[in-house]
């Protein structure tokens, strides 16, 4: 008899398919729950710039470009005006203090000088003769007051005489008398004499005074006058290096024109323009640095000029210990200003990443072929390494040069 076979659930056709469908449910979820889904960017490794993120000391410093300047420099300026006589001094010569430099000739200015000294000697010849006058009043009354004392000095033992022999009687009356009589009035002309003696002294000592103090102002006045002959010459105000324009003889110059300067030399300063922006922190005594001829100098700052032209202000730096030899007048430096105390930071090294990315995020390599985008946040800033606030870690490789071919991928793979 037949026998009914039962026919297999699970055929290899059956096995197949369902093997398939479990294959392509898993490889669709594994996409989605696996896979990096992340936009990708190969990059050639040859054109990128790699560094590290390590701890160091941060320096914040600014750079800046200085102009070399003598320490001391004092101004060359026409007191008179008129016109060029003689340049006795040329520029770049050594001169000495007191050495003539341009000799100037003014003929309107000498006649006005030589009037007033004829005045002022005048005034000075008037002023002595009141003092003689003075003086020969005051002669004239001594010598009245020692004739006075002379008459008494014969009258007195006289007057005595006469007054105990006409008491004995032995003398006529009308001659004790006449006697009597000339010697009371020299007694009394020599207490109004006196008297008035003593005020006029009072007032001949105040007036003399007078005429002194105004006979020294007049001297001083003639003193004064006859140096103005003597700025028609501009002498050397210190020792130094002269530097002055092209000058030529008979070309005019006004009064207070600047002629020129003279420097002091061996002894230096720095003349450093700064944007404006850095004003609240720049204070004196910041310390700078330069290198010149392949060594390096430290500076300190030491005026800082208040007036801001152009969006910058100025300061002056002295060198601290020692001034590099061969430096001149006008050569510019480069300086390295020193904007606070060194600290020890996490440091990234400035590159091109900052332009495109604001320092808001940044490639950090994973592995050797990858590179992974990151956000991360910066601090402070010097013209070598950034301050890393978040967002790495020492010993981190990250892509330090330009960002800009990179588009928005998140993931570089570098080959």
């Amino acid at each position: 008899m037949d026998r009914k076979i039962d026919k297999k659930f699970w055929t290899l056709k059956r096995v197949g398919t369902y093997g398939g469908i479990a294959l392509l449910v898993f490889f669709i979820v594994y996409q989605f729950a696996f896979t990096d889904r992340r936009s990708t960017l190969k990059v050639e490794k040859e054109k990128i710039t790699i560094a590290e993120v390590k701890r160091g000391e941060f320096k914040e410093f600014i750079p800046q470009t200085g102009t070399v300047e003598p320490s001391r420099t004092v101004y060359l300026d026409a007191i008179e005006g008129g016109n060029i006589k003689r340049v006795i001094r040329e520029s770049g010569a050594m001169i000495k203090k007191g050495d003539p430099i341009i000799e100037i000739q003014n003929l309107n200015r000498e006649i006005a000088v030589l009037q007033q000294e004829s005045d002022l000697v005048q005034s000075i010849n008037r002023s002595r003769d009141t003092r003689l006058g003075i003086l020969r009043n005051d002669l004239e009354q001594r010598q009245t007051l020692a004739q006075i004392d002379n008459q008494l000095a014969i009258f007195k033992p006289q007057y005595e005489r006469q007054r105990i022999l006409l008491e004995k009687r032995l003398i006529a009356k009308q001659d004790f008398e006449k006697t009597e009589a000339d010697y009371k009035y020299n007694v009394d002309r020599k207490k109004f004499t006196y008297e008035a003696y003593r005020r006029d002294s009072i007032g001949r000592i105040l007036n003399l005074k007078d005429i002194d103090l105004s006979e020294d102002r007049m001297k001083q006045n003639l003193a004064s006058v006859r140096t103005i002959l003597d700025n028609l010459i501009v002498k050397a105000p210190i020792d130094g290096q002269l530097t002055t324009a092209h000058w030529e003889i008979g070309q005019a110059l006004t009064q207070g024109q600047r002629l020129g300067q003279v420097d002091i030399l061996g002894s230096y300063k720095v003349r450093v323009p700064i944007d404006e922006l850095y004003l609240p922190r720049i204070s004196p005594g910041l310390p700078a640095f330069t290198s010149f001829d392949g060594k390096d100098y430290e500076l300190s700052i030491t005026y800082i000029y208040p007036n801001i032209t152009n969006g910058r202000f100025e300061v002056d730096m002295n060198f601290v210990n020692e001034t590099p030899q061969g430096i001149r007048r006008g050569q510019s430096l480069r300086m390295r200003i020193v904007l606070g105390k060194a600290s020890e930071e996490l440091l990234l090294p400035v590159g091109g990443f900052y332009k495109d990315t604001g320092g808001n995020w940044i490639f950090v390599l994973d592995g050797e072929n990858k590179a992974v985008r990151r956000d991360i946040k910066l601090g402070r800033k010097s013209p070598e390494y950034f301050e890393v606030l978040e967002g790495l870690k020492p010993g981190d490789k990250i892509i330090t040069s330009s960002y800009e071919n990179f588009g928005n991928n998140e993931v570089l793979i570098l080959n």
